[in-house]
């Protein structure tokens, strides 16, 4: 039995609590009124992250969501049509926001792990006629959240890139974990942001921070989304408080998801070497997906036990979905691997 006085919670890196440094750097940070433009704190962040990804500029937002909205409203006109994977955040966890509020049809393709089957991604492609939507924009997620946190390869993402600029089409990057993306792979920011036309990113998941994501394009598309986070509401006012935690999470939280990918390759051993569970998909990151051998077994009956044992995870479908992030020592993992091994081993 877990007897600390905390649960480990791995049912999101959404759950970290900022530390106290990023606490320090939140009560100390200058503030104005972003919605009139002049937030000190806010235009550092958005400068700074419109360097790290080699774009012209970047809008600070509330959330990853809102985020990915915003990219696509502002690189379609309603009636469009966007190509995706069927599994994609965006598809799956965005409330439609697309289509309720841009009028943006989605085109699903069923994608290897998140990335696009190419001679279908080129097929989806609509010729120009009366009676179909016109195709104006590729969306792509970099890691992926339900292929268990896969990384995009690099020359599949400069296949679509190339097809896209080629063919037209604008690509927008869902890269709300992109960071671990970078650490998993060794690819700049940069790289992976110069195939895309614009890109987000989350601050609130694997880097600490309690609120905020950014997006970053060209000024054109980021004059746009301004405009857009504005009329839904998203305008802030002394975000300043927020984007300092952003800049810390920067500065101190990047290079150590490796210690999170590290975790996650010795839960996933344990999964790997049962004979109750089977990993769904490889983990390249710090998301585990698994599911129970036994079709008369339950998966939700192990996160119960898992529970009981002071370790908290999400269950959708027959799946079990763990995260590791900042909040989760190796001394947890620890116990989560033996815990795990114990309630795994245990016939059913």
């Amino acid at each position: 039995m877990n007897d600390s006085k905390r649960m480990i919670d791995l049912r999101s890196d959404t759950v970290t609590r900022p530390s106290e440094g990023m606490r320090k750097a939140i009560a100390r940070a200058p503030v104005g009124d972003d919605v009139l433009g002049d937030d000190p704190t806010v235009k550092e962040l958005e400068a700074r992250m419109a360097a790290m990804f080699g774009k012209e500029a970047a809008l600070y937002v509330p959330s990853g969501t809102m985020s990915n909205t915003l990219a696509v409203l502002s690189q379609t006109r309603p009636g469009d049509e966007m190509i995706c994977d069927k599994n994609c955040h965006i598809f799956n966890y965005e409330a439609a926001a697309t289509a309720v509020i841009g009028g943006v049809q989605l085109n699903t393709l069923d994608g290897n792990r998140g990335v696009l089957p190419f001679d279908d991604l080129v097929a989806a492609v609509r010729p120009i006629n009366i009676h179909h939507p016109r195709t104006s924009l590729i969306e792509v997620e970099n890691t992926h959240n339900r292929a268990g946190g896969s990384i995009y390869p690099y020359d599949e993402l400069e296949r679509v890139s190339r097809f896209a600029r080629e063919s037209g089409l604008r690509l927008h990057m869902d890269g709300a974990r992109l960071a671990n993306a970078v650490v998993g792979s060794g690819i700049s920011f940069e790289k992976y942001a110069s195939l895309a036309d614009s890109v987000t990113f989350c601050f609130s998941k694997g880097l600490g921070a309690p609120v905020g994501s950014i997006l970053v394009s060209d000024a054109e598309v980021i004059e746009r989304a301004r405009f857009w986070r504005k009329r839904l509401g998203g305008g802030m006012r002394q975000a300043g408080i927020l984007a300092a935690a952003c800049l810390y999470a920067l500065d101190n939280n990047i290079d150590r998801l490796a210690e999170d990918h590290e975790n996650a390759g010795r839960i996933a051993k344990v999964i790997d070497s049962s004979s109750r569970a089977k990993l769904v998909f490889p983990v390249e990151t710090n998301i585990i997906i698994f599911e129970v051998v036994d079709k008369s077994d339950s998966i939700e009956k192990v996160r119960e036990e898992l529970e009981a044992e002071g370790i908290l995870t999400l269950t959708f479908g027959n799946r079990m979905r763990m995260v590791t992030h900042l909040d989760v020592s190796s001394e947890d993992t620890d116990v989560v691997v033996e815990v795990l091994s114990r309630i795994l081993s245990q016939a059913r």
